[in-house]
């Protein structure tokens, strides 16, 4: 079993910062990409943020510049750093991890469970 869990969402105000992280535990051999997502209600989940195993990241436009992320190889650990918050950046947001459980085994996706990240102005 893989369990992927996310904490430190909460409120803040506008112009604020909230670090974010997301640990996979479990039956894991090596993970590939990690991500952070996000949704409103109403609205498709977007992608915030993505590194990969070596560290290279993409971000989404409307966060390029206020958040960064990055990860703990050790402790199979994203982290998502945000500051200059915004109303707009109010979401749930999720962790996904694309991660092999085996030697040349196939790649499985897991996401958590979301953690509320709400942004008062």
């Amino acid at each position: 079993q893989v369990q992927v869990v996310e904490s430190g969402g909460g409120l803040v105000q506008a112009g604020g910062s909230l670090r974010l992280s997301c640990a996979a535990s479990g039956s894991i051999f090596s993970i590939n990409t990690m991500d952070w997502h996000r949704q409103v209600p109403g609205k498709l989940r977007e992608l915030v943020a993505s590194i990969t195993s070596g560290g290279s990241t993409v971000y989404a436009n409307s966060v390029k510049g206020r958040f960064t992320i990055s990860r703990d190889n050790t402790k199979n650990t994203v982290y998502l750093q945000m500051n200059s918050l915004k109303p707009e950046d109010t979401a749930v947001y999720y962790c996904n991890a694309q991660l092999t459980r085996s030697s040349g085994g196939p790649t499985f996706s897991y996401w958590g469970q979301g953690t509320q990240v709400t942004v008062s102005s």
